[in-house]
C-alpha cells in the first residue's frame, strides 16, 4: 500500500485536538467516560480530509530484533504501531522500558499492536549500532529497533525530546503523542481504544511480524554487562555487580567465585540467597561482610549480609519515585533508579561508615540513607534509617553552587569517596553532563572539575579532550574512583572508551588508557588497549591495581598502575574454568574462548601419512615471580576448522597442572583422509598469579601446524628455529619446532612418530 499524501507530517499537527481531549480527559470521572472521549476524539481525527501521515523509514537504516527491515506502508499496514524515539543513555527512556514491556505483554502482533524503537542518539558514541546491539540486551528490548542514526525521522516529525511515543493507526496515520516518561496510563488508554476503534472498522490486520531477536545469537558468559565493581580491603575480595545476570557475585583476587546472589532473571524478593532477586544492579558498596546495592531498576537500595546469608530492602518502595526531597524512613521512601552507591561518615570525628551517598540518577540528585544517627553538613541530627536529599535541586542542569540544594545534576552515575584533608569531598561521574564535579562534606558546595562548559543548560559539551578544567571534554561518564596513595581521580570516560586520570589539584586530565576505539584488545600498552563502554571502576592492593568493569565486553579488566600491565580477571566457579566466555559445561564441553589479542604461531608444514602420530610437546614458561592458579585449571586444546574428520577419535584436549611436567599432545592421522591439506590449531590457556598472590593473570596462546597428507613415507625434517618474535604484547621467546619422523616399512606406519617441540617463554609488560 502506497503511502497517502500527507496533512503535514509534523507532530505539531496533532496538538491542538490532542491538547483538546487531555483536557476533557481531566474533568472525565469514570473509566466508560475516559474510553468514550478517547474513541469520539479517534473518529474526529480519523475522519480529516487527509491522513496526518508519519514519513516512511528511509532506505539503508540499520535494523535490529527482525530478520529484515520493516516498512510502515507494508508490513506495518494494519497494524496499530508505537514509534519510541529513544537514546539509549537517557534515564527517562529507561524509565519508560517497563511500561512498554507491560503493554507488550498485554497486546501482541496478534492483537494488532507493535512497537518499533527508533533510536535517535545524542552522545556520537550511541550512533554505533554495536552499541545499540548492547543497550538492547542490557534493557530487554525485544520488539523491533531502527538505528535512525542522523535523526531523520527525528527531525521531519520535529520530535523535540527523549523519550517521545507517537501512536499510528493502521494507515500509518499519527493519532497520539506522548512526550517523557510517566504516561503509562494514558498510553495503555490510548492504545487499547485505538485498537478496539479500528477493529470495529475492520482494519486491524493480525498477520505476524517476524522477530529475529538479537540476544538469541549469543553464546552464555561468565559476566553480562557488567556495570560496577568494588574491593573488599578487609578480605580481599572483589564485588561485581553483574548487571546483565541480574545478579551480585563476590569473588576471591584469582576471580573463584564465592557467592552468587540473584540472577538469572530479574525480579525483586528479599530473602536466603537461593530465593532473592534483583532486577539490573549497578553500584556496590562493602563493609564488614555487609554489601549495599544500588538495585537500579527496582528502584531499592538492598542489604546483603554474607554471614547470615540473607539480603533485605533498606530504601525504596519498588516502585519509581518522583519526590525529590525525601526524610523518611528508608523503606518508607520512594526513590528513582539509584545507580552507585559509596559508604562514607557524618559530622563525627570517627571513621564509622554510618552513611551511604547514592547516585538517584533517576531525580539528578546525590541522596544520602542514614546507616546509624548522625549529621549532614548544615543539618540537624538525623536519626538511624532516614533517606533524603543531599544535593541537587531535581532539574536536570550542569549548575554548581555554593548552596547543595541550588546546584543540579544530569544522571549522576558514578560516585567516591576522598574523606581525608584537604580534600573532603564526593567526586560525582555525571553522566548527561559530561562532567565530574565535586560535592564538598564540610558544606554541600558543588563544584565543577572537569568536563561540560559553563552554560548550565547546555548538556552537549561532550567530546574526547585531554586538558584542564572546562578545556577538557568527556563524553557520558559512569565511573570514579579516587586514589588516596597519588592523590589522583581516575575516570571511566564510557562513551569515550577510555580511562582518564584527573589531578584535582590542578584540575588536568589525561587518557591513562584506551584508543577511543570500541573494543577488546589486551597489549603491553595502556594506551593501545581498548574498551567498550566502561562503566565502573575501584582501587585495590594499596593503589597498585585499578579493576575496571568494561561492561560491554562483559570482563573486569585489571590495570597494574605500577607496571603499566593490563589482563583479564578469569571469573569462574571452582569446579569450572571460565575464558572470556563461556563456562565449561558438565555434560557437554564448550570450549573456551581465546582473546583477541592472544598470539597465533604460525609453525612450519609437516607431510605427514594416514596412519602417522603426531606428538607436540609443550614447553611454557611463566614469567618470573609466577606460579599457576591454584583451583584454576590451566588448558590445550584442539581444533581443526573445516576439517573436523581430523579430530575423529582424538583425545581434544586436556589440562596443564604443572609447568615443570607439561603433556605431551598426539594426535593420529585418520586412515581415511578427507583433505590432502588441514591445518590443526593448538590452543592453550595458562592462568597464572604472582607469587604473593595479589594479581591474577591469564594468557593464551595459538599455534597453527599446517598438514600435508602424503601417501609416500616421509623422510625426516630438520627443525626449525624461531626467535624474538613479539605479537599482541605477548613476547614469545626461544620457540624451537623440531620435526622428525622415525621411518619403518609401510606396514609400520602406523607406529611412526612425528614430534614437534614448542617452547615459549610468555612475557608480561
Amino acid at each position: 500500500m502506497a503511502a497517502p499524501g500527507a496533512r503535514g507530517s509534523s507532530l505539531a499537527g496533532l496538538l491542538p485536538a490532542q491538547t483538546s481531549l487531555e483536557y476533557a480527559l481531566l474533568d472525565a470521572v469514570t473509566q466508560e467516560e475516559k474510553d468514550s472521549l478517547v474513541y469520539q476524539y479517534l473518529q474526529k481525527v480519523d475522519g480529516w480530509e487527509q491522513d496526518l501521515s508519519v514519513p516512511e523509514f528511509p532506505e539503508g537504516l540499520e535494523w535490529l530484533n527482525t530478520e529484515e527491515p520493516i516498512s510502515v506502508y507494508k508490513d506495518l499496514c494494519g497494524k496499530v504501531v508505537i514509534l519510541d524515539f529513544f537514546t539509549y543513555c537517557c534515564i527517562n527512556c529507561i524509565h519508560l522500558l517497563p511500561d512498554l514491556h507491560a503493554l507488550e505483554h498485554t497486546y501482541s502482533d496478534k492483537d494488532g499492536l507493535l512497537i518499533v524503537g527508533v533510536h535517535s542518539a545524542k552522545f556520537p558514541n550511541e550512533k554505533v549500532l554495536d552499541n545499540i546491539k548492547s543497550a538492547v540486551l542490557r534493557y530487554n528490548i525485544t520488539h523491533p529497533v531502527v538505528n535512525d542514526a542522523d535523526a531523520s525521522l527525528w527531525q521531519e516529525l520535529e520530535v523535540s525530546c527523549w523519550p517521545t511515543l507517537v501512536i499510528l493507526g493502521p494507515r500509518g496515520n499519527m493519532l497520539f503523542s506522548l512526550i517523557g516518561e510517566g504516561h503509562k496510563d494514558k498510553l495503555f488508554l490510548y492504545t487499547s481504544i485505538a485498537l478496539k476503534y479500528y477493529k470495529d472498522r475492520g482494519q486491524i490486520r493480525n498477520h505476524k511480524i517476524e522477530i529475529k531477536l538479537y540476544k538469541d545469537s549469543l553464546p552464555p558468559s561468565p559476566l553480562l554487562f557488567p556495570g560496577k565493581v568494588t574491593v573488599d580491603h578487609v578480605s580481599n575480595r572483589l564485588v561485581i555487580a553483574d548487571t546483565g545476570h541480574h545478579r551480585i557475585l563476590v569473588v576471591l583476587k584469582n576471580g573463584q567465585i564465592q557467592y552468587s546472589i540473584g540472577g538469572p532473571n530479574p525480579g525483586r524478593k528479599d530473602g536466603v540467597f537461593s530465593e532473592s532477586t534483583f532486577n539490573s544492579p549497578q553500584g556496590v558498596a562493602i563493609r564488614n561482610n555487609i554489601i549495599y546495592v544500588a538495585d537500579t531498576e527496582n528502584h531499592l537500595i538492598r542489604k546483603i549480609d554474607l554471614e547470615a546469608e540473607m539480603v533485605s530492602t533498606v530504601a525504596g518502595i519498588g516502585i519509581q519515585g518522583t519526590d525529590k526531597e525525601g526524610g523518611a524512613k528508608g523503606e518508607e521512601q520512594p526513590i528513582s533508579s539509584p545507580w552507585d552507591v559509596v559508604l562514607g561518615t557524618s559530622g563525627s570525628e570517627v571513621q564509622r561508615d554510618d552513611i551511604l551517598w547514592i547516585a538517584m540518577a533517576g531525580t539528578h540528585q546525590i541522596w544520602a540513607l542514614l546507616l546509624d544517627s548522625g549529621r549532614l553538613p548544615k543539618k540537624n541530627e538525623l536519626q538511624k534509617g532516614t533517606c533524603l536529599r543531599f544535593a541537587g535541586s531535581g532539574n536536570e542542569e550542569n549548575r554548581n553552587n555554593a548552596y547543595p540544594h541550588k546546584a543540579g545534576f544530569a544522571q549522576p552515575s558514578g560516585l567516591s569517596l576522598a574523606s581525608e584533608e584537604p580534600w573532603r569531598c564526593l567526586f560525582v561521574a555525571d553522566s548527561e553532563s559530561s562532567t565530574v564535579r565535586a560535592v564538598s562534606l564540610r558544606d554541600g558546595a558543588v563544584r565543577h572539575l572537569v568536563g561540560g562548559e559553563r552554560d548550565p543548560m547546555n548538556l552537549f559539551a561532550y567530546g574526547d579532550v585531554d586538558g584542564v578544567g572546562i578545556d577538557a571534554k568527556l563524553q557520558h561518564p559512569l565511573g570514579v574512583t579516587w586514589d588516596k596513595k597519588r592523590n589522583l581521580l581516575y575516570v571511566a570516560d564510557s562513551y569515550n572508551h577510555k580511562i582518564k586520570v584527573v589531578d584535582p589539584k590542578t584540575k588536568n586530565c589525561t587518557t591513562l588508557a584506551g584508543t577511543g576505539d570500541a573494543s577488546n584488545v589486551i597489549t603491553s600498552s595502556f594506551t593501545e588497549s581498548t574498551f567498550n563502554e566502561p562503566g565502573g571502576l575501584c582501587i585495590g592492593e594499596n593503589g597498585q591495581l585499578l579493576y575496571v568493569a568494561d561492561t560491554n565486553n562483559h570482563q573486569i579488566k585489571v590495570m597494574d598502575l605500577e607496571t603499566k600491565t593490563i589482563s583479564v580477571l578469569p571469573v569462574f566457579r571452582p569446579e569450572n574454568a571460565v575464558v572470556d566466555g563461556p563456562f565449561l559445561g558438565e555434560k557437554q564441553k564448550t570450549l573456551p574462548k581465546l582473546p583477541k589479542s592472544a598470539p597465533n604461531i604460525q609453525l612450519p608444514p609437516v607431510a605427514a601419512s594416514p596412519g602417522q602420530t603426531l606428538q607436540f610437546k609443550l614447553r611454557l614458561d611463566l614469567p618470573s615471580g609466577t606460579k599457576l592458579t591454584e583451583g584454576v585449571p590451566s588448558c590445550w586444546f584442539l581444533t581443526a576448522e573445516g576439517n573436523e574428520w581430523l579430530l575423529q577419535g582424538q583425545i581434544p584436549s586436556g589440562v596443564i597442572e604443572s609447568i615443570s611436567s607439561q603433556p605431551a599432545i598426539s594426535l593420529q592421522i585418520p586412515g581415511d583422509c578427507l583433505s590432502l591439506e588441514a591445518i590443526l590449531s593448538i590452543s592453550v590457556f595458562l592462568y597464572y598469579c604472582s607469587t604473593d598472590s595479589n594479581a591474577c593473570m591469564m594468557k593464551g596462546i595459538m599455534f597453527s601446524q599446517p598438514l600435508q597428507i602424503t601417501s609416500a613415507q616421509p623422510g625426516c625434517i630438520a627443525p626449525v628455529e624461531l626467535n624474538d618474535v613479539m605479537l599482541s604484547g605477548a613476547r614469545v621467546n626461544r620457540r624451537s619446532f623440531g620435526t622428525t619422523v622415525r621411518t619403518g616399512p609401510h606396514d609400520q606406519l602406523k607406529r611412526c612418530v612425528i614430534r614437534v617441540v614448542i617452547k615459549a617463554r610468555m612475557y608480561l609488560y
